[in-house]
């Protein structure tokens, strides 16, 4: 370990005894590139396929310039001789005033709602909902494009009640371990909460739901579900066979192959205010700085993980792997004292000042852990340990493509040799880093995470058999209601991710369900492409033990 804190410089933690978050790769290995290997090659096409398309290519500013000359030459000849009459455009408000001709770039002019807090909000009974929010908008601008491919698994999430609809009674059965009823009625959202969840997961997802609310005001059809806010899914799929299985609707963050549990965006994409975790929108563009600030090649050779090892026996089995003076896994792994943190004002914590290794490992916790997202942000090549649990935009993601498969049965002969890979591979390597980084950066930006959540309770709204009424307990939810009595970091959390304006444009376009056949040659690409990394283990292992 003291070998290669000198090799790298990585600094000190303040406790003495771990290598800081904010190490730095300052002596650049000049021959790494100089080695060969006979095994775990492969062509770059079958390695990583496109995911973009290519750009149009820019008029040239000369052109574009002249006839942009010669239009407002004769616009302003047709006006001066009277022929075209600008009062018609008299009168039109701030929110229909639209940048005339559909190729304009000039900016149309939006209404924002700021929040209306009373005086004196320390009571929730003292803040009231307003009134000048729009409930309808029409959509301006159609939207020309299709949602990313994991919008997909929607129809998957949904497909157990195709045949039968929800009932009211199924959703009923879903109240034993629900924390709260949200119902939807003509564009207003009531709450009847049943439990406290850890923390403030249920308080910031049903703040995002507000914005969803305030995003596509009035679009929503009524509907009325149950949430689970904690980590591990509970509507089993053994306890519902057959065509009369009647399962129970319930929403939370995660589920997995054995479960029905309705998979949604976890709380954190507004906020994680207890670890000082700012919303996804800010903290995205932050992220991305962070990977401008060391380019790949420059970045430590290893494998960074930090986290919380005690939740998880899996997470205490990858302690094991650190690298010592006597091992080298070619990891390096931090243990993440929240406590001292936020004793400490989170400073060893900043999530954008992480990318500064080539690899960065993602374990599960007690079920998926939150930090996935923040990883694949990285560009680094991420080691993702087989996890049980999948959240709702990681089934779109390809192994080989975005990721590199760890095996969760030998997680240090496992990540050792992805190191090793990535390091005599390192255009590959970094490849497939700057592909999940991208799949980050565009799929799951923020207006696609809204644009998953309408999908999916719009689909689920379909389904329902009986009308949704507002429940005699339940009250009303607002923005306002919620965000105006909060202090601190909470409110902090709730003013930078409040949706100001509705959008003028409709949701992406919502891709049709897998057909079956398709779905197969889907997961059995990924099936694939996770055995061929373990075959080149395997080969790897096997050849080094024979030099030995």
């Amino acid at each position: 370990m003291l070998g290669i804190k000198k090799k790298y410089q990585i600094k000190e933690e303040p406790t003495g005894d771990k290598p800081s978050i904010h190490g730095r790769l300052m002596k650049r290995n000049n021959n790494h590139e100089d080695h060969r290997t006979s095994f775990c090659l492969m062509p770059m096409s079958e390695l990583h396929k496109p995911v973009t398309d290519t750009p149009w290519r820019s008029v040239k500013k000369a052109t574009a310039s002249s006839i942009a000359a010669v239009l407002l030459l004769i616009g302003g000849v047709l006006v001066s001789v009277g022929w075209f009459d600008t009062s018609i455009f008299s009168g039109v408000s701030s929110y229909q005033n639209m940048a005339i001709g559909s190729n304009s770039t000039t900016p149309r002019q939006k209404p924002e709602f700021r929040l209306e807090c009373s005086t004196n909000t320390t009571n929730n009974q003292t803040q009231t909902c307003p009134s000048n929010y729009p409930t309808t908008t029409p959509a301006i601008n159609t939207s020309n494009h299709t949602c990313p491919s994991f919008f997909r698994w929607i129809h998957e999430d949904l497909r157990h009640w195709k045949q039968t609809g929800i009932t009211r009674d199924m959703i009923e059965r879903a109240r034993k371990t629900a924390h709260f009823r949200l119902v939807i009625v003509n564009g207003k959202a009531y709450l009847e909460k049943y439990r406290k969840s850890i923390q403030t997961r249920d308080k910031f997802t049903l703040w995002g739901i507000l914005q969803l609310l305030r995003l596509y005001p009035g679009r929503l059809p009524d509907l009325e579900l149950m949430f689970d806010c904690d980590d591990r899914p509970v509507v089993r799929s053994r306890d519902f066979q057959g065509p009369d299985a009647r399962p129970p609707p319930l929403f939370r963050y995660c589920a997995d192959e054995l479960s029905m549990d309705i998979v949604f965006p976890d709380w954190s994409f507004w906020g994680w205010a207890e670890t000082n975790i700012r919303p996804w929108g800010n903290l995205l563009e932050e992220i991305k700085k962070g990977n401008e600030r060391t380019k790949w090649k420059e970045r430590v050779p290893y494998a960074y993980w930090r986290g919380n090892p005690s939740v998880a026996p899996t997470r205490k089995d990858l302690m094991k792997c650190n690298v010592t003076d006597k091992n080298n896994w070619n990891t390096l792994l931090y243990v993440q004292d929240w406590g001292r943190e936020t004793k400490q004002g989170f400073k060893q914590s900043n999530l954008e000042d992480q990318c500064t290794h080539r690899y960065k490992i993602y374990t599960e916790g007690w079920a998926w852990s939150v930090s996935e997202k923040y990883i694949l942000a990285c560009d680094s090549m991420t080691l993702y340990i087989r996890s049980t649990f999948y959240d709702f935009f990681i089934r779109g993601m390809v192994p080989l493509q975005h990721y590199w498969p760890i095996r969760e049965t030998s997680k240090c002969k496992s990540l050792k040799f992805a190191v090793e890979w990535g390091n005599l591979h390192p255009d590959k390597a970094e490849a497939i880093g700057e592909a999940a980084g991208h799949f980050v950066q565009e799929d799951l930006k923020m207006d696609n995470v809204y644009d998953y959540m309408f999908h999916l309770l719009n689909e689920y709204a379909k389904l329902l058999k009986f009308e949704p009424t507002i429940p005699p307990a339940a009250v009303e939810l607002c923005s306002e209601t919620m965000a105006c009595p909060e202090t601190g970091t909470w409110k902090k959390f709730m003013v930078e991710s409040l949706v100001m304006s509705p959008s003028d444009a409709t949701p992406c376009a919502m891709p049709p369900p897998y057909e079956p056949q398709q779905l197969r040659e889907f997961l059995q690409r990924k099936a694939n492409s996770t055995r061929q990394v373990e075959m080149w283990e395997d080969q790897y292992w096997l050849s080094s033990d024979q030099k030995q």
